[in-house]
């Protein structure tokens, strides 16, 4: 049997940032719906990555694409109250970067939830159909080796 990762702690993540959650957030169960989930690290990401570059990064003449997603469910969240995002990177490669993001709310120090998200590099300048894989821009490699834990 394989031994299951503890659950992640604020401790854990390096930067940070809140969302607000909505009514259309929750599901027919009265918990967030799995897909806000990946919304959220989603948004963790890219408005990290808007801000510490201060570029836009869709612009960018190599942009990242996900290439790998994953959550591990801990407990249930949902609407009316906010909810904090833990962003860490657990690798930069060449071409790509490993990003955890923990989902918080309330006064709890562990995380409701965790997702992986991968970025993987590739070309911008010659549309969808095309774009082979290149070395990230140096903007976003300076704005990810500080998230390294």
């Amino acid at each position: 049997m394989t031994e299951r990762a503890p659950v992640p702690t604020r401790a854990d993540y390096v930067a940070w940032r809140t969302a607000t959650t909505r009514w259309r957030d929750d599901d027919a169960y009265g918990h967030l719906n799995n897909a806000t989930y990946y919304e959220l690290f989603d948004t963790a990401v890219n408005a990290h990555l808007f801000e510490a570059t201060g570029t836009n990064v869709r612009l960018l003449p190599q942009i990242g694409v996900v290439a790998e997603t994953s959550c591990r469910y801990f407990r249930e969240i949902g609407f009316p109250e906010p909810i904090e995002m833990g962003l860490v990177v657990d690798r930069v490669g060449t071409s790509s970067i490993i990003y955890r993001i923990g989902l918080f709310q309330g006064d709890s120090p562990e995380a409701a939830a965790e997702g992986r998200f991968v970025h993987v590099y590739v070309d911008n300048e010659h549309g969808t159909g095309n774009r082979p894989v290149v070395p990230m821009p140096d903007a976003i490699r300076a704005a990810v080796v500080p998230l390294l834990r």
